[in-house]
């Protein structure tokens, strides 16, 4: 890992620093960039496979050393008594984090709003491909993605951090 940049001697407080100065403290745990995306077509299932829930974004790092933030929003719904949805992040077909049982509820159908937050180590400067996938893990109602109406926009959000 990198070690962090800190100020030169030289540097005083209050100084504007010129472009040169901005270079030299380059260093770890910089955003480099931010990609995001934004999906509103409501998805159901009653499967317990996991299928795409539509929001999908790329992302190109500039180095193999870099890492990805990954950020998601997405609201779901249950049908049915004692139905549980799972949702996960995935890059290209490697699941990096599931969360089990959103949306559960003993007294019947429920909307749950989920976020999750994940730091990926790809390595890799090749494009990749970051996405939320869902399924049924519990009962036996069908389960939806993107429903609340007309803010049923889920939301995806990739920061290429410097390492």
């Amino acid at each position: 890992m990198a070690t962090p940049t800190n100020l030169p001697a030289s540097f005083s407080v209050g100084q504007v620093l010129t472009a040169a100065d901005m270079n030299n403290l380059r260093g770890a745990f910089r955003i480099l960039q931010v990609v995001s995306a934004t999906y509103a077509t409501q998805q159901s299932s009653t499967s317990a496979t996991f299928a795409d829930t539509g929001l999908t974004a790329n992302i190109t790092c500039q180095s193999t050393s870099s890492k990805v933030l990954v950020l998601y929003a997405q609201n779901v719904y249950t049908t049915a008594l004692n139905t549980g949805v799972a949702l996960r992040i995935v890059r290209g077909s490697t699941t990096l984090i599931t969360d089990e049982d959103y949306g559960y509820s003993a007294g019947g159908a429920t909307t749950e709003n989920c976020f999750n937050v994940y730091l990926d180590s790809p390595n890799s400067t090749s494009s990749l491909t970051y996405k939320t996938q869902f399924a049924r893990n519990q009962g036996t109602g069908t389960v939806y993605v993107n429903t609340l109406g007309t803010n049923n926009t889920a939301r995806l959000l990739l920061f290429e951090i410097s390492a």
